[in-house]
């Protein structure tokens, strides 16, 4: 029994672990370079957040003299040495070396019936921090900081006195100095916690995870596990699945080639599988929009009289409804397939084109139906944060389901007909597809100089990145404005247009 039982197992282990690891249709690696970017923005992010540390009064007593230091203000802050870095497996590490803080503060001393009041100028000298930033995917598939780690300390530090009592506080500056840097060392980590798990989470909010494209799918960008890290690199898998709105919980299965970066010159790379755009033409045949009419004027005059003359003897039959409208209705039969190969990406496409005449107030009356076979090259670009698809046609036939005549007799409509699709049905689709699906990156981060390279199975788009917004331009968009007290209402909320809302 037991033997049997490890014979199942071992029998089972392979899909196990293959039902444990769901490839990605989308990945994204972030290199050494992309953080050297992210470190120029975050140092100025830490320097604004230092700025607006807190520190306690101090307030004591030594014999008479009662002393009490108060409305600390940062004035300068010198961060010239600092370091972020990968830590594997899941940690960016951001180091402060030998920086120097400028202070301000308010000073008050009485001494018996003497009483001086004025301000300090003081620095804190060597003042090294060091924080741990874990990395992890939440419950909703987002990015997140999920803890911080964080030390810091004050080597020395110094403060010039002035006014008819100096030489008191330098008597008493062992106890100032002292008491500020404990005070100030202390606010330096929960000041840099808040920046983390607070402010810097609510720039990550801003990645669309699921998000809708239009008015017919949307798109799954949930992390599947994770980030991944080494000492050089930040990999990300994404679901990257499509999904059609009206059943937004049915998606197609990925057995596609996972996505496999091995590149890291650039700043970041973006990986997309064959099931990333499978998935896509998926979602909109499960919507039913795969499917085109042209009636009446809108059918090219040309291939309308050629229409008339191939099927001329069925329609003379139909008099008085000779002169009636021609309807052409073009739909998809299944869903198109997309091929990635380093020579190109091409996507194969089974329709169904109907021909009816239209006689007003009469029942539309079949000519023919006609099965066709296409084969599209697709040009894939990024255009700031937006995948976009350009379709060009490059195969095409027609033939008939029902007999080898019907089909040569259908020969003669091979050249009008791809002309058609040409002309009319191309532009129309790739109108459809001008405005692309958004890439997962935060707000104010975009991508330049894009380089698209093909692979077996999927693509790889290698890229710099730059700061269209600062940081605090993101968080001071996003933070919370103070509320009045909600009262209840019986009117159902207005759905968020906020990606990250969906």
């Amino acid at each position: 029994m037991a033997a049997g039982s490890c014979l199942l197992l071992l029998l089972l282990l392979p899909w196990l672990l293959t039902a444990s690891h769901s490839p990605p249709g989308c990945k994204i690696r972030i290199t050494s370079k992309g953080l050297d970017l992210v470190k120029q923005e975050g140092l100025r992010f830490v320097e604004q957040e230092l700025q607006n540390i807190t520190v306690s009064d101090l307030h004591g007593k030594e014999g008479q003299f009662h002393y009490n230091i108060s409305q600390v203000k940062v004035m300068d802050l010198q961060l010239a040495f600092s370091d972020l870095y990968f830590q594997p497996q899941q940690h960016l590490v951001f180091n402060i070396n030998n920086a120097s803080i400028s202070l301000r503060f308010r000073r008050q001393l009485l001494y018996w019936f003497f009483y001086d009041i004025g301000s300090i100028n003081a620095s804190a000298d060597g003042v090294h921090i060091h924080t741990v930033l874990q990395l992890a995917k939440d419950e909703a598939g987002r990015l997140k900081i999920s803890n911080i780690t964080c030390n810091a300390s004050i080597a020395r530090m110094n403060a010039g006195f002035s006014g008819t009592l100096r030489k008191v506080y330098e008597f008493l500056s062992t106890f100032i100095i002292t008491g500020m840097r404990f005070l100030l060392s202390q606010q330096i980590c929960p000041s840099l916690e808040h920046a983390s798990l607070v402010l810097l989470n609510a720039v990550l909010d801003t990645v669309p995870v699921r998000n809708y494209v239009d008015e017919h799918i949307g798109i799954d960008y949930s992390l599947l596990r994770d980030p991944a890290v080494s000492t050089d690199t930040l990999d990300l898998d994404f679901k990257g699945t499509f999904f059609p709105r009206a059943r937004d919980n049915q998606e197609l299965e990925n057995h596609a080639v996972e996505p496999v970066i091995k590149e890291t010159e650039r700043m970041v790379y973006v990986a997309f599988s064959e099931y990333f755009f499978d998935s896509a033409m998926h979602a909109y045949f499960q919507a039913g929009v795969l499917a085109i009419e042209l009636q009446g004027e809108k059918v090219p005059k040309d291939l309308e009289v050629l229409l008339r003359a191939t099927f001329f003897g069925t329609i003379f039959t139909l008099s008085p409804a000779v002169d009636a409208p021609l309807r052409l209705v073009l739909q998809v039969s299944a869903p198109p397939r997309c091929v990635i190969k380093p020579s190109g990406t091409s996507v194969s496409v089974s329709a169904f084109l109907n021909i009816s005449l239209v006689p007003p107030g009469r029942p539309a009356v079949q000519l023919s139906s006609m099965a066709m076979e296409t084969k599209l090259s697709a040009k894939v670009f990024l255009q700031g944060k937006a995948l976009r698809v350009q379709l060009d046609l490059r195969r095409f036939r027609i033939y008939s389901k029902q007999s080898v005549l019907e089909s040569l007799a259908l020969f003669s409509l091979q050249a009008p007909l791809k002309t058609l699709l040409q002309l009319t049905i191309m532009p129309i689709i790739n109108e459809r597809t001008k405005k692309g699906v958004q890439i997962p990156l935060p707000e104010g981060m975009d991508f330049t100089k894009e380089v698209v390279t093909n692979h077996a199975g999927f693509l790889t788009v290698g890229a710099d990145l730059h700061f269209s917004k600062g940081l605090r331009e993101v968080i001071e968009k996003y933070r919370p404005a103070p509320t009045a007290p909600a009262y209840p209402s019986s009117r159902p909320a207005e759905p968020s247009v906020d990606p990250h809302q969906l």
